[in-house]
This record gives C-alpha cells, sequence and structure tokens, in this order.
C-alpha cells in the first residue's frame, strides 16, 4: 500500500499590537521619513500588519501556532515525531528554532530542525515533512513557519519598512494511504542574492556588514512573476491536474499586485485567491501557513478541495505544492 500524507489540522498566531497603515506613517513621519496609506495601499495592497512585543520571540509566536494547529488535529504533542521550522529570523545563532519551539510545547525525543528559504520557506519545509512521512521516518510531523521580521526592518527606509509584519502558522501533517500532499516543485538561484537580503552577520562579537534588509523591489517583483507561474504549472503538470481544477490558490502574501499577477496567469478569479496580506503584510515564511488557516476557519477552505501553495523568496528561492486538503 502506498503511504501518503496529509494536513489534519492549521494554526497561526499574530502579535496583539496591530499598526495600521495610519499607525506606522505617523510612526515614521516622528523620525521625518514621509509615507502614507494611499501610497501604501496602491503598492502593495498592506493596510496593516502585527509586530511583536519586545523579547517575544519566533519560537514564542511559533509555539502559539503550533499548539492551535495540534488542538485542530486532535494530535497531542508527544505524539509528534518531526519538527520543521521554516525561518529567517531565529531567537538565537544556535540552536534551531525548532528545537527551542520543541522544548516549550514538550515534544522533546523528535528530530528537529530549521529550514531557511526565506519567504519560500514553507514550501520546502513541508516538501520535506512529506518526503520524510512518504519514505516512513516520520508519521506525524508539525511544519511551521514563523517570523519576526520587524528586528530586521530599517524604520528609515520607506520602500521596505511598509512592507513586513510578524506571525507564526503552523500545520500537522499526518500518514495517510490517501494522497494528500500530491506534487511539489522547488527551485533555488543563488545569482540573485543580492536583490533580496540581509547582509550582515555576528563575528567577534561585534555585527558586520548591514543588519537590516535589502531589497531592489522591481528586479524581485519581475522575476517573481515568472518563477510562481512556472512553478506552479509544474506541480499541476506531476500531479496530472488542470489550473481548472484548483479550488484555492493560496500564495505568498508579499505584494497584491504579484498575487494577481499570478492568479491572472492562471486564469483563476481573486475570488479563488486566499489574501490577508491586508492586515498581515508581508510575514516571510508565516504568511503561506498563516492564509491557509484563514481560509480553514473562515469555512472557505473545505475538506477534499485542491489548493495550490506557492512561494518565492531571498536566496532567491521559490516554489509550490499543489495538495488536496
Amino acid at each position: 500500500m502506498s503511504r501518503y500524507s496529509r494536513i489534519t489540522g492549521t494554526g497561526s498566531f499574530l502579535p496583539p499590537k496591530r499598526l495600521s497603515n495610519a499607525d506606522l506613517v505617523a510612526q515614521l513621519a516622528a523620525d521625518g521619513i514621509e509615507s502614507s496609506d494611499e501610497w501604501i495601499v496602491e503598492r502593495t495592497g498592506i493596510r496593516a500588519r502585527h509586530f511583536a512585543a519586545a523579547g517575544v520571540t519566533s519560537s514564542d509566536l511559533g509555539v502559539e501556532a503550533a499548539r492551535r494547529a495540534l488542538d485542530a488535529a486532535g494530535v497531542a504533542a508527544q505524539d509528534i515525531d518531526l519538527i520543521i521550522v521554516a525561518t529567517s529570523t531565529p531567537d538565537m545563532v544556535f540552536p534551531s528554532v525548532a528545537c527551542i519551539l520543541q522544548n516549550k510545547i514538550g515534544a522533546n525525543g523528535c528530530p528537529a530542525f530549521d529550514v531557511q528559504a526565506v519567504c519560500s520557506g514553507f514550501v520546502y519545509a513541508l516538501t520535506v515533512a512529506d518526503a520524510m512521512i512518504k519514505a516512513g521516518t516520520a508519521s506525524t510531523a508539525l511544519v511551521v513557519g514563523t517570523e519576526v521580521f520587524s528586528r530586521i526592518i530599517d524604520f528609515k527606509d520607506r520602500t521596505t519598512c511598509v512592507l513586513f509584519g510578524d506571525g507564526a502558522g503552523a500545520v500537522v501533517l499526518e500518514a495517510s494511504d490517501e494522497p494528500g500532499i500530491l506534487a511539489s516543485d522547488l527551485h533555488a538561484d543563488g545569482k540573485h542574492v543580492g536583490i533580496l537580503c540581509t547582509p550582515g552577520h555576528v563575528s567577534g562579537g561585534q555585527v558586520l556588514g548591514d543588519p537590516f534588509l535589502k531589497m531592489d523591489g522591481q528586479a524581485v517583483f519581475k522575476l517573481a512573476v515568472g518563477v510562481l507561474e512556472d512553478a506552479a504549472r509544474a506541480v499541476l503538470a506531476k500531479a496530472g491536474k488542470q489550473e481548472s481544477g484548483i479550488d484555492w490558490l493560496i500564495p505568498h502574501q508579499a505584494n497584491i499586485r504579484i498575487m494577481q499577477s499570478t492568479a491572472k496567469k492562471l486564469k483563476l478569479p481573486m475570488d479563488k485567491v486566499i489574501v490577508t496580506v491586508d492586515q498581515h503584510g508581508n510575514t516571510s515564511a508565516a504568511s503561506i501557513p498563516l492564509a491557509l488557516d484563514a481560509g480553514v476557519r473562515s469555512g472557505r477552505v473545505k475538506p477534499g478541495e485542491l489548493v495550490m501553495l506557492e512561494g518565492v523568496g531571498g536566496g532567491f528561492t521559490w516554489g509550490a505544492v499543489l495538495l488536496k486538503m
């Protein structure tokens, strides 16, 4: 009998501090940086974002999302036999956020590690977990995307500081004799490292280089639209499905214009796209599981439906997963 994996529970968490565009614009104005709600909405579709309080880490946010996913799946923490966390904003250099989160939820003993593919991280992590379950090395996996991007934002750069927020999303992935994860497609191209990066690092007790996020927005936009379409078509071909069969597109929530362009290329109306970027901003590796959980808990995404997840991020990384809920 073939062995597959299926998502059996979803969860998400946003830190309580919510900043509308008006709130953020006022904060920036105090530092002499000009922006406006209209400018932000027109270019990104973002209307608000959440920032973690001082001292709150990626593992803290991830724990809350994980617990909600475990509750939804009816799975106890001690029954988890694999934890993978996608993040670009770890609590510390090491150990991994996955190990820290593992201890906080009481799932000690199983393999736990982080995946670093920036905004594509959740798609990468889900693909790895699916492969490990299919191989028989795990049966019940917790896959988490969690970020505190507010820690690496340069609030003097208005082209990037309005884009990002903090949050976490999680899924429980369990072994099944019915196909759940139907196909995945992952890629990276390191020659594009410079268009989206945070180039600082720690050496000798000092931060060397620039510890703030840097982005060439036009280059990212141009590249993202093309590779997301390619990845989407690749997973459809692998799964033997047609674009018309997609019930929901859940893309990385970076920019509404990228999402609209991708949907148009796949001939999908926007009412088949789960959109949370307006309320969450870009939460990097957390954005796809956050949006998935929003779709599930609102009753829009239903069991048996065909869902396309896709992300693109610094590296440059990109990928897609086609799944049946």
